[in-house]
């Protein structure tokens, strides 16, 4: 097949930058920014903290190619804040708020295995009371 094989696709080369910034020549206040090794999850992801930013006008993104591995993201700003700062501030809002749902995520789960210590439930959330019965109170291994 002509992928490549799957560590490239992720593992960054010995001098390799993950992210480039190229500042546009024709529009003003705006920027291309090249993320290596990357797909539309960070792309879209930093896209969405990008548009929450008052002082950006416009944010998007395209993958060219998937087995290219890479995404394009532009950004343009009002010119209060250079689009390499508010990419930083951003990224910064993304890791916030990827933090606080890691925070949310342990604590529900911690929760399930105190109030779950009391009762069995199989993986449906069906309360266990010994195993599956047929009517009759015959099990249902039993022919």
């Amino acid at each position: 097949m002509n992928a490549p094989n799957r560590s490239e696709l992720f593992v960054l080369e010995d001098g390799e930058k993950a992210v480039e910034i190229i500042e546009d020549t024709k529009i003003p206040n705006a920027a291309t920014i090249k993320v290596v090794k990357e797909d539309h999850t960070l792309a879209n992801m930093l896209r969405a903290q990008l548009l929450a930013s008052p002082s950006v006008l416009f944010a998007g993104y395209k993958v060219p190619h998937p087995l290219q591995p890479y995404s394009i993201l532009k950004i343009q700003t009002d010119g209060t804040v250079t689009p390499a700062d508010v990419l930083t501030q951003s990224c910064h809002r993304l890791i916030g708020t990827l933090s606080t749902l890691e925070a949310k995520f342990k604590r529900e789960f911690s929760f399930k295995d105190v109030e779950g210590a009391a009762v069995s439930e199989d993986p449906y959330g069906v309360p266990s009371t010994g195993g599956p019965t047929w009517p009759g109170g015959r099990d249902y291994l039993d022919f």
